[in-house]
């Protein structure tokens, strides 16, 4: 083969890692039991990969390819196991298990993978986990992000988010945690918690917390490639439909939020033509999808806000009240100080800025907002509008403090700078 075939087989084995791995890893599960030996075999069938699919091709289903390869790796591991082996805490059964056969069986063309991945993310969100041990193996094992990609997702070392997933994976076996879907009453706890994990993510990645990045593209990417998959699961959920729409018209206006230096524009300031207005359709139709359920939920009041943004053509055709309206819907439903300072914006933009002050000093004394940064960064801008300069240099120097990310903090030093020198 010459070197573009090779590059070409590479390629397809990304993608199909891309793609696949979620199935493949979900499926092999099921014959391990062992989170640790699944993942081993499953990085055994890419490996073998680059050399088959260079000497035979790329099959015409990567995806059951690379899941028969795994299986019967497991299944060999599985024979060859000490008697040590036999003693260590395993994954629950699921109350259908699958015979010998079934588990090299893929000429349903996949139609068990659903539920397996499925059986995959719930695992991984089960609420015994604390919720960055939720995220951290969401991305390894869901995602099928590598160790040190994790680690610097959480900017953490390697080691130590090494340690966090081997305790993780095993505080799922010790604790007989069961590989199985959720029976109807559990699954809508279970799926709140999942879709929370995805919606941490995807924010996590829209504003960086730390860093010289404003956006960081592959958790966003990821998280959004998730949202999908479950919606595929469970597309009757409202709430799925909910937060995939949230995050559709949120990330498209992901190429207008610096400018082409690199500096922060604000929604004000962003050019809407280059807005990414397929996305915005799809999620626009997912908020009325969502919106039908009784009561709405957060994310699709969340998403409706959005849609409320994306939808306008300019910044002065903004309907602020109808955004305030839908704060106070989002308010009774998901209580929450953030929830309640984004609110206080929108109603500073709806009815003048000293409007937007007065709610946001209400909030000054909720202890989980002591040290977020956008709110003295919010009260900054609105003394700013006031002409409240001496008042707004001070907010401004606060958020400053409480800001790590460094196209932030730029932006808000710019401002700072704009008020001028005190007398």
């Amino acid at each position: 083969m010459t070197a573009a075939d090779t590059a070409a087989v590479a390629a397809a084995v990304a993608d199909a890692h891309r793609r696949e791995w979620a199935f493949v890893l979900a499926a092999t599960v099921r014959v391990t039991r062992d989170l640790d030996v699944a993942e081993e075999c499953v990085q055994d069938a890419f490996a073998a990969a680059l050399t088959d699919w260079h000497a035979r091709g790329v099959p015409a289903r990567p995806g059951a390819w690379l899941t028969t390869t795994a299986k019967r790796r497991a299944l060999n591991v599985l024979r060859h196991r000490g008697v040590e082996h036999q003693y260590l805490p395993l994954l629950v059964e699921d109350a259908t298990v699958p015979g010998p056969g079934d588990l090299l069986d893929d000429r349903s063309g996949g139609a068990e993978l659903p539920d397996d991945r499925l059986r995959l993310v719930v695992t991984c969100c089960h609420p015994a986990l604390d919720r960055s041990a939720q995220v951290a193996l969401t991305l390894r094992l869901v995602c099928g992000l590598s160790t040190a990609e994790v680690a610097r997702a959480f900017l953490v070392s390697e080691p130590t988010m090494a340690a966090r997933i081997t305790r993780a994976k095993k505080k799922i076996a010790v604790a007989r945690i069961p590989y199985r879907v959720p029976s109807a009453a559990e699954l809508p706890e279970r799926v709140d918690a999942v879709l929370s994990v995805v919606h941490l993510l995807f924010t996590t990645g829209h504003t960086t917390p730390a860093g010289e990045e404003l956006v960081r593209r592959d958790l966003v990417e990821r998280s959004v490639q998730l949202c999908r998959m479950l919606r595929g699961l469970l597309p009757q959920d409202p709430a799925v439909a909910g937060l995939l729409a949230l995050l559709l018209l949120t990330d498209a206006r992901r190429a207008t939020r610096t400018d082409a230096d690199g500096r922060l524009l604000l929604l004000e300031d962003q050019d809407r033509a280059r807005w990414d207005h397929r996305a915005i359709a799809e999620g626009a139709a997912l908020v009325r999808e969502a919106l039908r359920a009784r009561p709405p939920n957060r994310y699709a009041l969340q998403a409706a806000i959005a849609a409320v943004h994306a939808e306008s053509p300019t910044w002065d055709d903004t309907d602020w009240h109808e955004i305030v309206a839908l704060y106070d819907v989002l308010v009774d439903v998901w209580p929450s100080p953030v929830v309640a300072l984004n609110r206080a914006v929108a109603a500073g933009f709806a009815h003048g800025a000293a409007t937007g002050l007065a709610a946001l000093d209400a909030l000054a004394a909720e202890p989980q907002l002591a040290g977020y940064g956008y709110l003295p960064a919010a009260r900054a801008d609105f003394l700013r509008r006031l002409g409240r300069v001496d008042e707004a240099r001070l907010a401004y120097r606060e958020a400053l403090l409480l800001t790590e990310n460094s196209v932030e903090r730029d932006f808000l030093a710019g401002r700072l700078r704009e008020l001028g020198r005190p007398d």
